[in-house]
């Protein structure tokens, strides 16, 4: 059976919308232990993850058959005006990239940080934007 692309982005969406809200609440904890840490950091590759995805399936949705990678999906989504701060979302796609393959403690606590300072935001934005889309 074959999904329509519009069904496939609003689905993703909603798998997306999980685990930010996990992500969410993951931050509140405040001074969290290298495990707790662990949890963030996974919850942010995870919702990272389905984000660019959801970028792609939505710039298929609109005409774009370019897209093929998560680069790819954050360029084009800037062009489009579905995301406004692209440089932040390349360095959160390196560090998404880096998290993933390193388990040092001081790699995770700058992870962490860059978590709450700047990549929750520029998710909470995505979110935002595609939920209007619905």
């Amino acid at each position: 059976m074959f999904l329509n692309q519009d069904i496939r982005w609003k689905q993703r969406f909603q798998n997306f919308s999980k685990s930010f809200e996990l992500l969410e609440l993951s931050l509140k904890i405040t001074n969290p232990d290298i495990t707790q840490k662990a949890g963030i950091i996974q919850f942010f590759e995870i919702s990272f993850e389905l984000a660019w995805k959801v970028m792609k399936d939505y710039s298929e949705e609109i005409g774009f058959t370019d897209v093929k990678s998560p680069r790819d999906a954050i360029k084009k989504s800037f062009e489009t005006g579905i995301i406004d701060d692209g440089e932040t979302w390349i360095k959160a796609l390196a560090d998404r990239n880096l998290s993933s393959h390193t388990y040092e403690e001081i790699t995770a606590n700058e992870i962490d940080n860059l978590i709450r300072t700047d990549y929750f935001k520029i998710l909470n934005s995505f979110k935002i934007v595609m939920q209007a889309k619905l």
